[in-house]
């Protein structure tokens, strides 16, 4: 008799029954936004650092212009946050504090994006794999009843295909919802990282412009 690690996948999904088919189609969804946001959050994170940098030396050189024209060309969420408070060089703290602010309202959703997709597949999975559980029960308990009506002997196998049934989809459900609520929360904490990176960079943005301002002004 095989064990559990011998049997195929594709037959123990045909053995988990017809609840198996949503519980699928989420595993997918799943996997297809941790990867994308896997993706993501790399490419947002890696340039953050070169675009302070690259702009904070343009803006010590007074080239205000030329910082903008940077931020412009670069596709990242920093670039276009530090745009929004360049281009009210010469306005207040509290105007460059309010327009990066703006920005961030527009940008800074976009960082969780489809993260709505791991919560709910982390919800709905081991309810749909509960709900395999009492479609196989009802199967074990109606053929028992037929049996019964039919003056048949009751086996052993009347209970096991149920049951196993019921196993299989309870199991693949809690799977599921593990790995989504581990990925959901771990993007959740990198999402919050990358939001508090760029606020301070918002932060020491008004404070060098300022600085540098000051210094201007006393010499």
């Amino acid at each position: 008799m095989n064990t559990l690690a011998e049997i195929p996948l594709w037959k123990l999904i045909l053995l988990g029954g017809p609840m198996m088919l949503p519980l699928m189609i989420c595993s997918v969804f799943a996997l297809t936004t941790i990867i994308e946001k896997l993706i993501y959050f790399h490419n947002i994170l890696k340039p953050i650092a070169k675009v302070k940098e690259t702009v904070f030396d343009l803006i010590q050189k007074n080239k205000i212009p030329e910082a903008i024209s940077f931020c412009d060309t670069h596709p990242s969420l920093a670039a276009k946050i530090l745009k929004s408070g360049l281009i009210k060089f010469g306005s207040t703290k509290e105007e460059m504090k309010k327009s990066m602010e703006e920005a961030g309202l527009f940008e800074i959703p976009k960082i969780e994006h489809h993260l709505g997709i791991l919560s709910t597949t982390a919800h709905i999975s081991p309810l749909l794999g509960f709900l395999a559980t009492a479609i196989g029960m009802f199967s074990c308990f109606h053929t028992v009843q037929v049996r019964f009506a039919s003056l048949m002997p009751i086996t052993p196998a009347d209970f096991t295909a149920g049951l196993g049934q019921a196993l299989i989809a309870t199991i693949a459900g809690l799977a599921i919802a593990i790995v989504s609520f581990i990925a959901y929360n771990y993007f959740i904490s990198r999402a919050h990282y990358i939001v508090f990176e760029i606020e301070r960079m918002s932060v020491e943005l008004i404070n060098f412009i300022y600085q540098m301002t000051d210094n201007e002004y006393l010499a």
